[in-house]
């Protein structure tokens, strides 16, 4: 790929979805983008400066603790380059500790604006891997900047990432509940070991799901998106899971998993005709539940826009 640099002068525009990663069995390694999106404008500025838009303005707009501008200064103080205030204009479009990869865009516009305007000189591979370092973790990372379906492993620094075009015709939906969940929250439920039928169950699954994507068979997500590593121990702390777990297979919807680590699930309907029945089974599965939102949403099949 091309190399990403430029006049650190020159303005910076990015354009970066949203990810649900795991997408049930894929632990760690299976992700896809879908068309919500983080929006930012930058250009040099005499001090930092922030104007946010869109899902969790005021977060976003906080100078002090923010995880793009720590990430920025921290790579260019790194690599011995001098730090360039910014003046950023963000358009947020992706809820935060949802589980809907808000880190790993914010990762990877830290990176990409400290390459541009720290002139880096550094690849698109070198982008997602630095990403994937600051992530801890290669998924969302790599579905936010390749687009796509991918299936991710790590080995070393590098990072080594498989994808496809989702099926055009499939259409998730997002099930958001009121309140955000941390990642570090969603880990420490886990355990440290797991049955050798848990293990073997969930490799036939996340097989299954590569294939699913790749061949348009929606006849395999069902199976395709069960999980016995981690979704069961996060079903406590994620109160939607349970809910909507039984509705695969019926009501137009072809697979459900928590999205990421939670709090949020996701739903894959077939099609367009399956939006509404799908939503209605979703709305009725959670009638007495105190608080929630439907995102419906495309599959991102173009990877993240970048632009000076």
């Amino acid at each position: 790929m091309n190399h990403l640099s430029g006049d650190f002068a020159a303005p910076m525009r990015l354009r970066l979805p949203a990810t649900s990663a795991n997408l049930g069995p894929g632990f760690d390694a299976a992700a896809v983008a879908f068309n919500r999106y983080l929006e930012i404008e930058a250009e040099p500025a005499p001090d930092f400066c922030i104007r946010a838009t869109g899902r969790d303005a005021e977060r976003c707009s906080q100078i002090n603790d923010n995880l793009i501008l720590e990430a920025y200064k921290r790579i260019l103080g790194q690599s011995e380059r001098t730090v360039v205030p910014l003046a950023l204009r963000m358009e947020n479009g992706i809820p935060l500790g949802m589980g809907l990869g808000s880190s790993a865009a914010g990762r990877l516009a830290a990176v990409a604006l400290a390459n541009h305007f720290g002139e880096l000189s550094w690849s698109s591979e070198r982008i997602l891997e630095e990403a994937c370092a600051l992530e801890g973790h290669p998924d969302n990372v790599a579905a936010c900047w390749l687009g796509g379906f991918v299936i991710a492993s790590r080995e070393g620094r590098t990072v080594h990432v498989a994808r496809v075009t989702p099926p055009a015709g499939w259409r998730p939906i997002i099930v958001l509940p009121e309140e955000p969940l941390a990642t570090t929250k969603a880990r420490n439920v886990l355990p440290n070991a797991y049955s050798r039928d848990d293990v073997v169950a969930n490799l036939q699954s996340v097989g299954l799901l590569g294939l699913a994507f790749a061949q348009n068979r929606p006849d395999l997500l069902r199976l395709a998106m069960h999980d016995r590593i981690h979704q069961p121990y996060r079903a406590s702390i994620c109160p939607l899971l349970d809910r909507l777990l039984p509705l695969a297979g019926q009501h137009g919807i072809l697979g459900v998993a928590l999205s990421g680590a939670g709090p949020s699930v996701l739903v894959v309907a077939a099609d367009d005709a399956a939006m509404e029945p799908a939503s209605g089974a979703i709305r009725s599965a959670l009638v007495s539940f105190p608080g929630y939102e439907l995102l419906a949403c495309r599959f991102e099949r173009r990877s993240a826009t970048r632009a000076s």
